[in-house]
């Protein structure tokens, strides 16, 4: 088994304005950064970990990248870690796509895609498990940090659960930025530790 400590990113400059970001490489905030400190500080007084993992998008290999240096480990970047790519809501806040694309935006409050471009949430889902599958049969018996993004971390707890990631969206909500849980990783089943 390998035990899985799953952390989104710090905050972000487009978190704080409250903007879709997707695939957008947005940089942390001040807060972000003091946020990724304190991840740090915690994994480093409750863990071992073997090894660090993190989406590319800088808000995520910079939360790694700080957790890290306190750790003593180099993040190794992982493209299939990304966030869902929002297509043409990527910069724009609720309030705007609210005003702009009204019934998209209630599909998407609804646990559905409201862009008509960009990427699949069960597209986003399977190369997220798929990467996650892959570093867990790299690190049999060990704990590694998983950083990444609200909505690969919810893709993660929604097979955990035994759930459709729609379904899961519609119940719940993703921990907060620099938040994290654990998912044990055992012979590709995911269970949800916490």
């Amino acid at each position: 088994m390998t035990t899985v400590y799953l952390a989104r990113h710090g905050e972000s400059d487009w978190n704080a304005a409250q903007r879709f970001q997707g695939h957008s490489d947005r940089p942390l905030t001040e807060l972000g950064r003091r946020q990724a400190e304190a991840l740090a500080k915690k994994l480093e007084s409750h863990t071992a970990l073997s090894a660090i993992y993190s989406s590319p998008l800088e808000r995520a290999f910079g939360t790694a990248t700080i957790v890290g240096a306190r750790l003593g480990l180099e993040p190794v970047a992982v493209d299939d870690l990304r966030e869902v790519d929002v297509g043409g809501w990527s910069g724009l806040s609720r309030n705007e796509v609210e005003a702009a694309y009204p019934d998209a935006f209630q599909r998407w409050l609804d646990g559905g895609e409201g862009w008509d471009d960009g990427e699949s949430y069960a597209d986003m889902a399977a190369r997220v498990l798929g990467a996650l599958r892959r570093i867990a049969a790299n690190h049999p018996g060990d704990e590694v940090l998983v950083v990444s993004h609200g909505g690969p971390i919810r893709a993660i707890h929604a097979v955990a659960a035994g759930m459709d990631v729609h379904a899961y969206r519609r119940l719940n909500r993703v921990e907060g930025n620099a938040g994290v849980s654990r998912v044990a990783v055992e012979d590709g089943r995911i269970s949800r530790l916490d």
